[in-house]
């Protein structure tokens, strides 16, 4: 017998300030599927508290019930946004748990992934973090298989990148539930002129998103990108390249308007702004993941660059009544 890939009854829990967009691209192909399949999709929006859900931009969602009072799930979709690990909780890890042993297939959006990985639920199982979290999701699981693609569909298990991401990944879950010709009666809904595979990368190309278009100079900029850690350097860039550093630097400054120096720089302290935001890491820790061996030069660079200390880029995200104690 064939098991669908998206068993209803669906849950949909919010975290707070999760991100609209990747929420309206799991529920609105649901909704128009079920003009033209016989057996239809239901889902239910779950919080934390049973109180409405702020969004990232402060719109609340009302909300169903609290997760913990819903009934028997077929799916279950978590959805977050920046630093999802701080409402993670002993209950919530539980009730996760007991959702796997029923059955329920997991699926995580954006960054909830951090949660399933931290409830240790996806162990076996490959996920895909929006790209500007990867590195940090890297740092904190590193046995966790992790691809810089759209979205996986494994056993019992969806995540989906974020954004319009979700959207594929929608649509192919629910062409492989009800055939491709529904799939593509809802792709045309939504004005969509092709569903993107799985295995498509996240990010646009490389020389369209970097203006660079020289083929040495691109291969240098993946290598970078690539090897976050320990952090590339010109000299080590040009051996592995077999070019001169002259001619390196000479690529940059022309094709770029900045120096290799100051494009490494860049790279590398815009890294460790990402981790300020998304993990809980501390400085000290930060530092030494983007190749600063002195917290005191890491500041000093990073004020340079950003105006600003190192804590003082740390956002706060939301409210702390809202934090949960994951030890509870």
């Amino acid at each position: 017998m064939h098991q669908p890939v998206l068993p209803s009854p669906i849950g949909f829990l919010l975290l707070p300030q999760f991100t609209s967009i990747a929420l309206a691209c799991a529920i609105e192909p649901l909704r128009i599927a079920n003009r033209y399949v016989p057996d239809k999709y239901t889902w239910q929006v779950l919080s934390l508290d049973g109180s409405p859900v702020p969004d990232g931009n402060g719109t609340l969602v009302q909300a169903d019930h609290a997760y913990d009072r819903t009934g028997r799930l077929g799916s279950l979709f978590l959805l977050a946004d920046i630093r999802p690990e701080r409402f993670y909780s002993r209950p919530l890890k539980d009730w996760l748990h007991r959702q796997d042993r029923q059955g329920v297939v997991l699926a995580s959006l954006d960054t909830a992934c951090f949660v399933l990985a931290r409830a240790g639920l996806l162990d076996g199982h490959r996920a895909t973090p929006h790209w500007e979290v990867i590195d940090t999701f890297r740092e904190r699981f590193a046995n966790v298989a992790i691809s810089p693609t759209l979205f996986d569909i494994g056993e019992r298990r969806l995540c989906g990148a974020g954004g319009s991401a979700v959207l594929d990944m929608m649509l192919t879950a629910i062409g492989l539930d009800h055939g491709q010709a529904v799939a593509n009666r809802v792709a045309e809904h939504c004005l969509v002129d092709r569903i993107r595979a799985a295995d498509s990368w996240q990010r646009m190309a490389l020389p369209l998103r970097s203006g660079a278009h020289h083929p040495t100079l691109v291969r240098a900029i993946r290598l970078i990108e690539d090897n976050p850690q320990p952090a590339p350097t010109v000299s080590g860039l040009s051996r592995t390249l077999g070019i001169s550093e002259r001619h390196l630097l000479r690529l940059f400054r022309d094709h770029l308007g900045e120096t290799a120096h100051d494009y490494l720089l860049r790279v590398r302290l815009e890294r460790a702004r990402a981790l300020l935001v998304q993990s809980d890491l501390s400085v000290t820790e930060i530092a030494q993941v983007v190749g600063y061996g002195s917290v005191a030069h890491f500041s000093r660079a990073y004020r340079r660059f950003f105006g600003r200390t190192p804590s003082a880029g740390r956002r706060k995200t939301r409210p702390d009544n809202l934090l949960m104690d994951a030890d509870r």
